[in-house]
């Protein structure tokens, strides 16, 4: 699974970071700062997706609060004319 560029991105975390793989991102200004990701699976990934219905996760908090997570495949429950990101 890699992180991929999407039309809205207006950001990429980790751009500089050897470390890191670069996150391409949309981040927006409001009260709750949401920063919407898109990824890609490969193949074999989606496959995998397909029998198991299990994607699992890694959140880095360092060592601060979790911060709420959401996963979709639905763009348009992130990104649409309603919340005002179109």
């Amino acid at each position: 699974m890699k992180p991929v560029k999407f039309k809205e991105h207006n950001v990429v975390y980790a751009e500089n970071q050897p470390e890191y793989t670069p996150l391409p991102a949309l981040k927006v200004k409001s009260e709750s700062g949401e920063v919407i990701a898109c990824w890609e699976l490969s193949f074999r990934e989606r496959i995998k997706l397909l029998f198991t219905g299990k994607l699992w996760s890694c959140i880095l908090t360092f060592n601060g609060a979790l911060a709420p997570s959401y996963f979709t495949v639905h763009k348009s429950e992130l990104i649409n004319k309603q919340n005002g990101l179109l």
